[in-house]
C-alpha cells in the first residue's frame, strides 16, 4: 500500500515532473497539514525553511497549481493559498472577503450527485468540482 506522499510523487512522475528534495517536502508539508497554507508559510515551513528559498517553493507551487495536483484558493488581491489536491477527496471552501481567512467546510457537498449525473450524460473521465463560498467571517462582521 503507497503512502499519501508516494501517491503524489506516483502522478507527479507521471505527468513528468523530476521528484527532487524540495518538492518531497513541499508535498508532506502539504499533506502534513489540514488546512491551507500560503506560499509565506510553506517558505518558512520547517521542511523547507533551510532546504530551499521562496522563489523555489513559488515555482514549485506554480507548476504543481498548472498540473493540477494542488489547488490555488483566495481572493485574488490577497494572498494565495494552496492545498493537495488528492483524488477521490475533496473539499470546499469558506473564504472572508474581509480578512481573507479559509477554512474547509465540514458539511455534505451537494453537488457529487450532480457531477455523477453529468459524468454520466456527457461520458467525461476525471471530473471533479470545487466550491469556494465568498462571505464575511464573524470576526470581521
Amino acid at each position: 500500500m503507497e503512502t499519501p506522499l508516494q501517491q503524489v510523487i506516483t502522478r507527479c512522475r507521471a505527468l513528468g515532473l523530476r521528484r527532487t528534495k524540495a518538492l518531497e517536502e513541499l508535498l508532506l508539508t502539504l499533506i502534513e497539514n489540514p488546512r491551507p497554507m500560503t506560499l509565506a508559510e510553506l517558505a518558512s515551513s520547517e521542511r523547507l525553511a533551510g532546504l530551499c528559498d521562496k522563489a523555489t517553493v513559488y515555482r514549485l507551487l506554480q507548476r504543481l497549481t498548472e498540473h493540477g495536483i494542488i489547488r490555488r484558493l483566495g481572493l485574488h488581491e490577497r494572498a494565495a493559498y494552496f492545498t493537495l489536491l488528492q483524488p477521490g477527496k475533496h473539499s470546499d471552501y469558506l473564504i472572508c472577503t474581509g480578512c481573507g481567512k479559509i477554512e474547509a467546510i465540514q458539511a455534505p457537498c451537494p453537488v457529487h450527485k450532480l457531477e455523477n449525473e453529468i459524468r454520466e450524460k456527457t461520458g467525461y473521465q476525471g471530473l471533479y468540482h470545487e466550491l469556494e463560498f465568498f462571505g464575511t467571517c464573524p470576526r470581521c462582521a
